[in-house]
């Protein structure tokens, strides 16, 4: 089965949304590690004056982890999928936090706007069509300084992440995704990991968008060497940044969290 791109994975998403916040109950850590990456953006005073877009928000765990490591920032979660926004929306949200359906690579058309302080994406990059797009897109939506936290699941390159990550997918993701009804949904999940960027990849990536002081962090866990956190400053000129220049392991502030 060939990987879900655009509608077709947006359709998926939507018949799956239903039971998606019940299914990533069963990862353990899921939501202490969102709060864990949406903390290593490190704004002082709670966020305040601040404007952060969570960029693929489905079901809005990522907008709760950023509610809570900043309750005084203002806070727009995107997604191209109607099922999971639905799902988002029927949450309590404080007024501050507001959601848009839009998919990555139509911000504009949906009136999303930026400067943001931040943007956050869990678990977005490796299913687009076109991240390097998307990344550019969002380097010209900071505002001077501002930082992009990409969540997202790459491997290391070493053979025992991606054997846990086959093993994991095939005695316990699958199997559930298909009695859930979601069979194709989960199994694009294991293979967009697979096919996906390394963190070295994903890395060069992020510089050649653009991006400088890129840092990659470690996730705890059974994901040790599987997620990560990448930390990455707008604001250079495209094209004065070498790719992985700056990159360091587990070292940046907010590291420990």
């Amino acid at each position: 089965m060939p990987l879900l791109r655009d509608a077709a994975l947006t359709a998926a998403f939507d018949r799956g949304a239903g039971r998606y916040d019940r299914l990533v109950a069963l990862n353990p850590g899921y939501h202490a590690q969102l709060r864990r990456s949406a903390r290593r953006l490190a704004f002082a005073d709670g966020g305040t004056g601040r404007r952060v877009l969570d960029l693929g928000c489905g079901t809005g765990a990522s907008t709760a982890a950023l509610a809570a490591a900043f309750p005084y920032a203002r806070i727009t979660g995107v997604d191209a999928s109607a099922g999971m926004l639905e799902r988002a929306r029927g949450k309590p949200w404080p007024d501050r936090v507001r959601f848009v359906r839009a998919p990555a690579e139509e911000l504009a058309e949906a009136g999303v706007e930026g400067p943001f302080d931040a943007v956050f994406a869990a678990y977005l990059f490796r299913n687009l069509t076109d991240p390097d797009a998307v990344l550019r897109a969002v380097r010209a939506l900071l505002a001077p300084g501002g930082r992009l936290a990409a969540h997202e699941f790459a491997l290391t390159g070493r053979p025992s992440g991606r054997l846990v990550w086959s093993a994991v997918c095939r005695s316990v993701v699958q199997p559930l995704g298909t009695a859930c009804g979601d069979r194709d949904l989960y199994r694009h999940l294991r293979r967009s990991v697979a096919e996906f960027d390394t963190v070295e990849d994903f890395t060069a990536r992020l510089g050649r968008a653009g991006f400088d002081r890129v840092r990659v962090l470690p996730l705890p866990g059974w994901q040790t060497g599987i997620a990560h956190t990448f930390l990455a400053h707008g604001g250079a000129a495209a094209g004065d940044v070498t790719a992985g220049s700056a990159t360091a392991y587990g070292t940046a502030a907010g590291g420990a969290r």
